[in-house]
C-alpha cells in the first residue's frame, strides 16, 4: 500500500522513514551536526536523494549525464540552503565569501 502525504511525498506502507524522508540521508545543520558540512557530505546526500528519486544506484550509460545534473543540481540547491539557514535567531551558518 501507498501513502500520499499531505506534502506530497509517497511512502510504501511499513517502509522506514523518519517524517516522510530517506533514512540514509542525515541532517547536515547544527545542532545535529556540529560544524559546517563539507562539500563531500552534501554531495554525498545529493547523490543519495537522486539516487532514490529515480530508482537507480547507479545509472545507465544512456542516463548518466542527466543523473550527474541533477546531483550537481540538488548539491548546489542544498549548499545555497545551507548557507542561508540561521538556526534560531543565530548568524547564518556560512560567511558570505
Amino acid at each position: 500500500m501507498i501513502r500520499l502525504f499531505d506534502f506530497g511525498w509517497r511512502i510504501a506502507e511499513g517502509a522506514r522513514q523518519t517524517e516522510g524522508m530517506c533514512r540514509s540521508i542525515k541532517t547536515l545543520r547544527p545542532p545535529v551536526q556540529p560544524e559546517e558540512a563539507t562539500e563531500e557530505e552534501i554531495r554525498a546526500a545529493a547523490l543519495q536523494y537522486v539516487r532514490k528519486v529515480s530508482g537507480f544506484r547507479a545509472p545507465a550509460a544512456h542516463n548518466r549525464e542527466v543523473f550527474e545534473r541533477a546531483v550537481e543540481a540538488v548539491a548546489s540547491a542544498t549548499a545555497e540552503l545551507l548557507d542561508g539557514l540561521e538556526v534560531r535567531g543565530g548568524a547564518a551558518r556560512r560567511a558570505a565569501g
